[in-house]
């Protein structure tokens, strides 16, 4: 653990997390305890496990299309949640949706992540002229709005989702660049790190064995409100046309489909897929909460 430089109480910003097998058990039983990790745990892990066994348990498969029962309602003939336009099941797309907004979601948050926690813990750590040019880059490319940044960048990058996905991670890499930025910032003063330097280790090894380590509390947490946003910009998205195209299952898409019938009367067709990124928002901005409350002894 590092104290204050000015000698006060340890903080959390420089708190180590926990290595030992003691420490994780105890960790994790904080955890357990945690309504908030426990609320949003539960909701990720029921979408999650929908996503992996969509193909076991969904009823019919999620491009069917069956012209002759075309907007059916809720509990009609089987169909769970009705049917679309088309007579697609709308209970086994969502189940497959969960797996394409789960995955496309977690693979643009492991962007933002490497590019911003490599970025802002060198900058961090070794400072300077180069490094504070680089996070004044990243303070600009932060004051443009997300979602009209992530939009410009998916439209020059190609209409597909792999763009989407990219301009999502590109998007929030300077949210975990800043956070790094200041966690790494204020351990590399730390008497700590002074002590690896007399014994003679290479730098490199004292940021990435010792200075980043200490960063991870706060930056699991970010991870987590990340992947909210994160699925919820893919949403955005694909609602737009940009992002992922039909006929593929995603909830976004699935919404844009169902925005001609909103008035006829069709609620069940923009109702489910509007409450599945709503739970999954909420699940993961729970569970950054709890991890938060745990990990933090301060908040």
């Amino acid at each position: 653990m590092i104290f204050d430089a000015t000698g006060g109480e340890p903080r959390f910003s420089e708190m180590m997390p926990p290595t030992s097998a003691a420490g994780f058990r105890r960790t994790l039983i904080k955890l357990l305890k945690s309504k908030l990790t426990c609320t949003g745990a539960v909701i990720v892990l029921f979408w999650l496990f929908l996503g992996i066994f969509a193909r076991y348990f969904s009823p019919y498969g999620p491009l069917d299309v069956e012209m002759s029962i075309r907007l059916m309602p809720p509990g009609f003939s089987g169909h769970l949640m009705g049917t679309d336009n088309f007579g697609r099941d709308i209970f086994s797309r969502l189940m497959s949706g969960a797996r394409i907004s789960l995955g496309l979601g977690v693979c643009s948050v492991a962007i933002s992540l490497v590019a911003g926690v490599l970025t802002g813990g060198i900058a961090g750590y070794y400072g300077g002229k180069a490094s504070g040019l680089l996070m004044r880059f990243m303070d600009i490319v932060q004051a443009f709005p997300t979602l009209v940044l992530v939009i410009s960048l998916s439209l020059a990058m190609g209409r597909n989702t792999y763009s989407a996905m990219l301009a999502i991670g590109i998007a929030a890499t300077p949210q975990f660049a800043r956070l790094t930025y200041a966690q790494t910032s204020l351990i590399s003063t730390g008497p700590m790190v002074e002590s690896a330097r007399a014994m003679g280790i290479p730098e490199p090894l004292i940021l990435f064995r010792h200075v980043l380590p200490n960063c991870l509390p706060v930056i699991i947490v970010r991870v987590s409100f990340s992947l909210g946003s994160s699925i919820l910009s893919l949403a955005s998205l694909s609602f737009l046309g940009i992002g992922v195209k039909a006929p593929t299952p995603e909830w976004g898409a699935m919404i844009s489909d169902s925005r001609n019938f909103i008035i006829s009367g069709e609620w069940w067709l923009f109702t489910f897929p509007g409450l599945a990124i709503a739970s999954l928002i909420l699940a993961f901005n729970l569970l950054g909460d709890g991890l938060r409350n745990v990990l933090d002894p301060h908040s």
